[in-house]
């Protein structure tokens, strides 16, 4: 009911801010016959339409399209037979997990018994195979290089022998856009959860010119050598801080137990050595077995807060992210992907709504040491010319060493299985494993007597840095090939 005749007057209107969205709106049309082959579904993530548009790319593109599997593909692939693994504490025998192909220095989930019923030499990986993880998170792929040469991994992984010098070349089209893409979906765009051997015979490539395959080739398998001579100096660098500092295997040091036939560890702690921590796991004696032998050995053992060796530690604090599509943000990586070059599956922050933020706590420039705090503890990354200006995310602490003379010694003693050890022993939390920055400035770490070895290690893990550095450089120089002088080529 209306109790007035009085209109409302309205004395000024208000015009709403509006913001424009960093990431632009995506659309396309689908046609009817493409909604009925897909069992009448309406939903916009049953069809993906980049996945159709890549495959119309490589179909009218300038060279024909081949099949990278199948027989008149340029390849031919396998997976290895499920098994049972009998584990063992050590052996001759290491076992690496698919998702660790795409890390520069993989290390081993573990080690398998001579009696595991299966053929292990299957298993092993040789030089100049492409592999790809077909199970789990599916399509990452990597290059067989000396680093993995003859290295076991488990059964879900696709092997990939590739013919006439065609690996990098394959490799290139797989790690591409297009190619991953088109990878991981079918004719229609759904999404691929596990890949055969078989699905490569329905994943188009450009039969592109011989010069060309062979242009591609040579600079994945020279960025591959690249990645092992810069695996080659880490462990240089490690064996000369092992041979200065008389470091035993970290499994022999002798740990001071309470009771040695004690059925379990057990160990004493005095009241003075407590810090106001009850976790058994703070007190175990490797530590101070560790933290006694460098005492010994060190011409002195400081912290990682010391201004010596380090400007600044800085754990970044928890914020709800803002993602954009690539090119309009910085690139955004997590710890998962510390062990990678080139990280798959990056994310894109917001400049607009973290600027401010990226600038004082997220920002990566080289020569910074990464450890993750959160989850997995302990990784630990030496930043390298190609991440600066990256950022990562607040589950990665990252120490700013003090100069350029100490960053690389730094970094290779907290990789180390001794620096491991130090930092974990910090641990806390009931569900989630953390630590903090003040935790890694307690962090012990020891300057060496003979300071020219010491700057030797330095000097070799700045010289790795800058190998991986031009091996990421010749890797994107050739999805820069494959992009502008094959898929896209007019």
């Amino acid at each position: 009911m209306v109790n007035s005749n009085l209109a409302y007057k309205v004395e000024s209107i208000s015009v709403p801010n509006v913001v424009v969205n960093e990431r632009p709106l995506k659309w396309c049309s689908v046609s009817l016959s493409d909604v009925v082959s897909r069992g009448k579904r309406l939903e916009a993530s049953v069809f993906d339409v980049e996945a159709k548009q890549a495959r119309s790319l490589i179909a009218h593109g300038k060279y024909p399209a081949t099949k990278i599997g199948g027989n008149d593909g340029l390849t031919t692939s396998y997976v290895c037979g499920r098994f049972k693994r009998i584990w063992v504490e050590k052996s001759d025998l290491p076992i690496y997990q698919p998702s660790s192909i795409v890390d520069i220095k993989p290390t081993p989930d573990g080690y398998i018994s001579k009696r595991t019923k299966t053929n292990i030499e299957a298993l092993k990986v040789h030089k100049g195979q492409v592999l790809m993880t077909c199970s789990g998170t599916i399509g990452k792929v990597s290059y067989v290089s000396k680093t993995l040469d003859e290295k076991i991994f488990s059964h879900d992984l696709l092997r990939i022998n590739c013919t006439n010098d065609d690996a990098g070349y394959i490799y290139t089209y797989l790690k591409s856009k297009i190619g991953n893409k088109i990878l991981l979906t079918n004719s229609y765009g759904a999404v691929i959860t596990h890949i055969e051997p078989e699905h490569l015979a329905t994943v188009p490539i450009p039969d592109a010119p011989q010069e060309l395959k062979k242009k591609i080739n040579d600079l994945i398998v020279r960025s591959f050598e690249l990645r092992d001579e810069s695996n080659e100096m880490i462990d240089q660098a490690t064996a000369l801080l092992i041979a200065e500092l008389h470091l035993p295997d970290i499994s022999a040091f002798n740990v001071n137990f309470y009771k040695k036939g004690a059925p379990v560890n057990t160990f004493s702690v005095k009241l003075s050595d407590m810090a106001g921590r009850l976790d058994a796991s703070y007190h175990v004696p490797i530590v101070d077995a560790i933290t006694a032998h460098l005492k010994k050995y060190g011409e002195e053992v400081t912290t990682i807060g010391d201004k010596r060796v380090s400007k600044n530690i800085i754990l970044p604090g928890r914020f709800k992210r803002v993602y954009v599509d690539e090119g309009y943000g910085r690139v955004f990586i997590g710890g998962k992907q510390l062990y990678e070059l080139d990280p798959t599956n990056k994310k894109y922050l917001s400049n607009v709504h973290h600027g401010d933020r990226i600038t004082k706590q997220l920002e990566l420039h080289e020569n910074m040491t990464l450890i993750t705090c959160s989850g997995t503890i302990g990784k630990v990354a030496l930043v390298g010319k190609h991440w600066e200006g990256w950022t990562a995310n607040q589950h990665i602490i990252r120490v700013v060493p003090a100069n350029k003379d100490i960053a690389g010694y730094l970094s290779v003693f907290l990789a180390s299985d001794y620096g491991f050890q130090l930092i974990t022993r910090f641990t806390y939390g009931s569900v989630v494993d953390e630590i903090d920055d003040n935790h890694v400035r307690a962090i012990p770490i020891p300057l060496l007597k003979n300071h020219s070895v010491q700057q030797e290690i330095n000097a070799f893990a700045l010289g790795a840095n800058e190998k991986r550095y031009e091996a990421y450089r010749l890797e994107q120089e050739a999805l820069r090939v494959m992009d502008k002088e094959i898929i896209y080529a007019k």
